[in-house]
């Protein structure tokens, strides 16, 4: 091994520290994926990782100066094809081998920013931001997943969003009251609108959630065996962590972050192993 194999093999690594370090599912969903799918995603996440970090942890800085750092760096690793920031070295290389679009690493950090002077989001702004900081990691996954196959990644493009989508969704469900007391964000239009959180618009948001994750698994059932069964226990703890959700009173959501614990996760396991080798999705 020469040194540039050593460096490298050192940036891959740190991704996926990076992504088992900040999500116990979605590292263990991530596992369960081919070797060469599974690298790659580990790059894509450590990328979403940096720019999460900036825009909801990193109070006492600039945040818009360093989210302009961190997308002209990604980009000028985009261009040279190597980075010193090993994490945006690990993104460059998968996006270059997966044909992975400017166009969408851009929508995405373009979301990031609106995380810096958005509070309250209306239909409009809501969709474009679930767009950019879910949908388009989606897409990008997506790529990895399905390779150069063009043709399929056309057919399978509103399914990956929709997944995108639904995990995002879910995650502003759960973090209601971090994101409302802590940060003073409200996502949901539903409750913009009607400024309060009760059943009804509760319904209402389960609702649109309900659509995506359906929409979602028709795509999961057409995915290459080696990134099927990955992808479907991430949509299992997600889906999982929905019903959970679903099953709290609104006034519990503003109050607690729900969790379903690691050995829940890992039980999932057997049963949706069963489901994909059997095609029972």
């Amino acid at each position: 091994m020469n040194n540039r194999e050593r460096y490298e093999k050192m940036a891959l690594e740190t991704s996926r520290k990076t992504t088992r370090i900040y999500s116990t599912s979605f590292s263990l969903a991530t596992r369960l994926l081919g070797s060469t799918t599974r690298k790659a995603i580990y790059a894509i996440y450590g990328l979403v990782r940096l720019a999460d970090e900036i825009v909801d942890t990193m109070h006492d800085m600039d945040k818009e100066a360093l989210l302009n750092e961190l997308q002209e760096d990604t980009f000028r690793a985009m261009r040279q094809g190597f980075s010193l920031n090993p994490i945006l070295h690990s993104f460059q290389r998968t996006a270059h081998r997966f044909h992975i679009k400017l166009e969408l690493i851009t929508a995405f950090f373009d979301s990031m920013r609106m995380d810096l002077d958005h509070k309250r989001y209306d239909p409009m702004t809501y969709s474009n931001y679930v767009y950019g900081s879910a949908e388009v990691v989606g897409l990008m996954c997506l790529r990895v997943f399905v390779g150069p196959d063009e043709a399929r990644i056309v057919q399978l493009e509103d399914h990956a969003r929709s997944l995108g989508a639904a995990f995002q969704k879910v995650n502003f469900l759960r973090d209601l009251k971090e994101d409302y007391f802590e940060k003073g964000r409200l996502y949901f239009p539903a409750m913009a609108e009607s400024d309060q959180f009760n059943q009804a618009v509760k319904k209402t948001i389960e609702s649109e959630i309900e659509k995506d994750f359906q929409h979602a698994l028709g795509g999961i059932r057409r995915l290459p065996f080696s990134a099927r069964l990955g992808v479907y226990i991430a949509y299992r703890y997600y889906q999982t962590l929905f019903r959970v959700l679903k099953r709290t009173q609104p006034h519990i959501l503003f109050n607690h972050r729900i969790r379903i614990s690691n050995l829940r996760k890992v039980g999932l396991l057997p049963m949706t192993i069963l489901r994909v080798v059997f095609d029972q999705i």
